[in-house]
């Protein structure tokens, strides 16, 4: 049965400091909640208009299309909504070169962004505290299952690149032409914020300056978007493999 109480706590999932009060976030559509049950998250609360999923009984609640409508995030709710708990951050290794992002703010950059870590075998994300948090409902959707596949960490950003003996890429304007450079297998790939590229900060712990250079004719088109640019990079990286 789906209360108001119910009703109340999924709705407020959508602030952030709702998700942090009760360590939830929520899942919408078959293919991703799927996703979820067979990872590592736990499953608090499934609620769908059918019993076809694989969940306990205890943790299941058949509820009707109106129903899932007063509870969806979404315009066109996708037969389900499940609550997970948010799981504790795992220790960043850097072993294996991993991302970092320096205030990206778009959910559908980050979940895209989560989605290349997963295609690239990027194991470790690590965000600024400034960045988009990992469980907005829009970053989730957009992950389409991804996020169970990468490990999320946010953190004070400048503090790690400091602790950090491995070498520090940044992603610029002016850097050198990544089709020229030789990529190791480990390193931190810094990517920065939409609009106003990595802080001033964190600039000054880069060692490397890497840039994708344009080709096109017209001087019109000031950047590429920070998840196509993360695409690019990334894939230079693992080619050198």
């Amino acid at each position: 049965m789906l209360t108001k109480n119910h009703i109340k706590l999924i709705t407020s999932l959508v602030q952030k400091k709702q998700r942090s009060k009760h360590q939830l976030f929520t899942v919408e559509g078959k293919k991703a909640v799927d996703e979820f049950l067979r990872s590592t998250y736990k499953l608090y609360h499934l609620y769908a208009v059918t019993d076809t999923f694989d969940c306990p009984p205890e943790h299941f609640s058949l509820i009707t299309e109106a129903e899932l409508k007063k509870i969806s995030a979404l315009s066109t709710p996708q037969m389900v909504v499940a609550l997970f708990e948010i799981p504790k951050p795992k220790e960043v290794s850097t072993e294996k070169l991993v991302l970092a992002l320096d205030a990206v703010r778009d959910p559908g950059n980050l979940g895209t962004i989560i989605r290349l870590c997963d295609w690239f075998g990027i194991e470790h994300l690590v965000c600024s505290d400034t960045t988009v948090d990992c469980f907005n409902p829009k970053v989730v959707q957009a992950t389409m299952g991804s996020l169970t596949r990468v490990h999320l960490s946010y953190l004070n950003l400048e503090a790690f690149l400091k602790n950090s003996e491995v070498q520090k890429f940044g992603a610029f304007m002016d850097g050198t032409n990544v089709y020229e450079c030789k990529l190791p297998e480990k390193g931190i790939l810094i990517m920065g914020n939409e609009a106003n590229g990595i802080s001033e900060n964190i600039e000054k712990l880069v060692e490397t300056r890497l840039s994708i250079p344009s080709y096109s004719m017209h001087q019109t088109t000031e950047s590429l978007n920070v998840a196509t640019a993360t695409a690019i990079l990334l894939s230079e990286f693992k080619r050198g493999k």
